[in-house]
């Protein structure tokens, strides 16, 4: 990884430094970039909120090969991990490689070491354009994200997604913040449980809502139709001040009790990361900056090495908590 992150580094001098650790406390590059919006506290909330968290140490057993496999509607995943949507690389990272290349190596390296990479949406056309030729490209094994535009552009997306058989399709809703686009004077705006229905009955397949951040808010996107939620405040970049999803993660699975499946995104930067956020009851977990960087300075291998250092961190990180399968990590492993 340290030759892909020095490529990177050159490459996306001004927005991005590529710190060793990636969690808004030497980012000064702000929003358009890859940091955090206004003071960067929301950036910062995550990873503090997930390094706060500690693990129970348990090596009286007989494992050594953990099982990772998991499965996301019906489609089975090598770990519990997506990349998420992101897009925008002229804008926000200084145009290190471009755009379409970008996607590319997300779903590809992705669907090559087992997993699903997320495609994002934007301005310009471009972006969702890229990201829907990926999803054809992976034969469906990707997830288009639209943003919460009006009525017309956001019907006009989402059937352009259709059009490429996606396993599922994702809004992310919490887009409607998103600075970069208000200076594009761009409509995005959050939705009614009546205008989220009608997407959900419009796209007669698995819908997920990211950016929900409270358990009246995943209350209301299960009456909405939702089939997972995100948790998510966007990396920071949409609201100042809020929680990191650790802190807020439990208290939401608790509320929606199974009823649908609950991801989450924010400062997860390892494989031991990966483990708390299962243990505090996500399906799955989302990683997005980390993977731009990879992306940026190795394209598709970039993005496979990537994978690969998360898979082994977790399966060691298992191994010492004494989890013989995703299906036994819980909130025991938790100190």
């Amino acid at each position: 990884m340290k030759s892909i992150r020095d490529t990177a580094r050159e490459k996306m001098t001004g927005y991005c430094r590529v710190c060793p650790i990636c969690n808004g406390k030497n980012c000064a590059s702000g929003v358009p970039g890859m940091g955090g919006l206004g003071t960067g506290e929301a950036f910062r909330a995550n990873g503090e909120a997930l390094a706060d968290i500690r693990l129970n140490m348990r090596l009286i057993h007989d494992i050594t090969e953990p099982d990772t496999r998991t499965e996301l509607f019906g489609t089975s995943l090598d770990f519990p991990l997506l990349a998420a949507p992101i897009g925008g690389v002229s804008y926000n990272m200084g145009g290190a490689i471009p755009e379409a290349a970008y996607i590319h190596a997300i779903v590809d390296g992705c669907r090559k070491e087992g997993l699903i990479g997320c495609t994002g949406d934007g301005v310009p056309p471009e972006i969702s354009q890229c990201g829907f030729e990926a999803v054809k490209a992976a034969e469906g094994l990707a997830i288009p994200f639209i943003k919460p535009w009006e009525d017309k552009e956001l019907f006009e997306k989402l059937d352009k997604a259709l059009a490429c058989n996606p396993m599922a399709i994702g809004m992310d809703i919490d887009a409607a913040g998103l600075i970069t686009l208000r200076l594009q004077g761009r409509p995005v705006s959050p939705k009614s449980i009546s205008k989220l229905r009608e997407v959900r009955k419009h796209i007669q397949r698995p819908f997920i809502l990211k950016g929900i951040m409270t358990p009246d808010q995943a209350e209301l996107a299960m009456d909405a139709g939702a089939d997972a939620i995100v948790v998510s405040n966007h990396g920071g970049r949409v609201l100042d001040m809020t929680p990191g999803t650790a802190d807020v993660l439990p208290e939401i699975v608790e509320t929606v009790g199974g009823k649908i499946r609950v991801l989450v995104d924010g400062g997860i930067r390892s494989g031991v990361d990966i483990l708390k956020m299962l243990a505090l009851g996500a399906d799955a977990v989302l990683i997005g900056r980390p993977f731009s960087i990879a992306a940026c300075g190795g394209e598709s291998e970039g993005v496979c090495t990537y994978i690969r250092q998360l898979r082994t961190e977790l399966k060691q990180a298992m191994v010492m908590t004494g989890c013989a399968s995703i299906a036994d990590v819980d909130e025991s492993i938790l100190y």
